[in-house]
C-alpha cells in the first residue's frame, strides 16, 4: 500500500501493553488504527452476524443483537478450521476499512505517522504494509499481571491464546525498534518521542530496515 506517511506496526506478547504504547503515539500526532476495534465494528455488521448465526447457531448473538464475543472466541480458539473461516470473512472487510483510514489522512499534515495496533501483525501479514516495526517488551510476570487485572484471565488462558501467535523471539527479531514497557506509563513518552522522530526523519517511502517486508 502506498502511503505518504510512515506506517508503523506494533507487535509483542499478550499483555505487553501495545495499546498503551499506541495511545502514546496518538498523543504525539499519529493516527492509531486499532485492529481489535475494527474487528468489533465488522462483526456488528448485519450481513456478518447473519453469516455467523448460520454457521454456529443463535448463541453467537447476544440478547441485544450484538456479537457474543466470548462464544465466538470459544469456537474459533478451539477449532482452527472455524478460525480460518471467520478470518476469510472478516479480514477483507477490515482491510478495506484500514485502507480507507490511511487514505483519509494522506494529505493531513498534522498526522505524523500511521500506527497499526494489531495482536496478529505478523500472523496476518500486516507487517508487509509497515515501513517500521516496533516490538513492545514486557516481562512475562508483568504481562500476566496485566491480563489478570484487565481481562480476568488465568495463566492457562494467556498461554492458550499465545500458542496461536508467532513466538516472541521471532517477533522481536523482526522488529526495527524495541520499546520497554515493563514499568510505569510515564516511561513511554521519551521512548516514543525518540523513535517517532527517527522514523519520520528517515522515511523515504520504503521500509527503514534493509530487509524486505514482502
Amino acid at each position: 500500500m502506498e502511503s505518504s506517511k510512515p506506517i508503523i506496526g506494533l507487535t509483542g506478547g499478550i499483555g505487553a501493553g501495545k495499546s498503551t504504547v499506541a495511545a502514546e503515539f496518538g498523543r504525539q500526532g499519529c493516527l492509531v488504527i486499532d485492529s481489535d476495534s475494527l474487528n468489533r465494528e465488522v462483526l456488528r455488521r448485519p450481513e456478518v452476524l447473519a453469516r455467523l448465526r448460520q454457521w454456529w447457531g443463535p448463541e453467537v448473538v447476544d440478547e441485544k443483537g450484538l456479537p457474543n464475543a466470548a462464544r465466538i472466541a470459544e469456537i474459533v480458539f478451539a477449532d482452527p478450521a472455524s478460525r480460518k473461516r471467520l478470518e476469510e470473512l472478516t479480514h477483507p472487510l477490515i482491510a478495506q476499512v484500514r485502507a480507507d483510514m490511511i487514505r483519509a489522512v494522506r494529505e493531513d499534515q498534522a498526522v505524523k505517522a500511521v500506527i497499526l495496533d494489531s495482536p496478529l501483525l505478523i500472523e496476518s501479514n500486516l507487517d508487509r504494509l509497515c515501513h517500521a516495526i516496533i516490538f513492545v517488551e514486557a516481562s512475562e510476570a508483568q504481562r500476566l499481571h496485566r491480563v489478570s487485572a484487565s481481562r480476568k484471565w488465568t495463566e492457562e488462558q494467556m498461554r492458550g491464546r499465545e500458542k496461536w501467535q508467532t513466538a516472541l523471539e521471532v517477533k522481536r527479531a523482526r522488529a526495527d525498534f524495541i520499546i520497554d514497557n515493563d514499568g510505569p506509563p510515564d516511561r513511554l513518552r521519551p521512548q516514543v518521542s525518540v523513535i517517532l522522530e527517527e522514523i519520520t526523519s528517515r522515511f523515504k517511502g520504503g521500509p527503514l530496515s534493509s530487509a524486505s517486508r514482502g
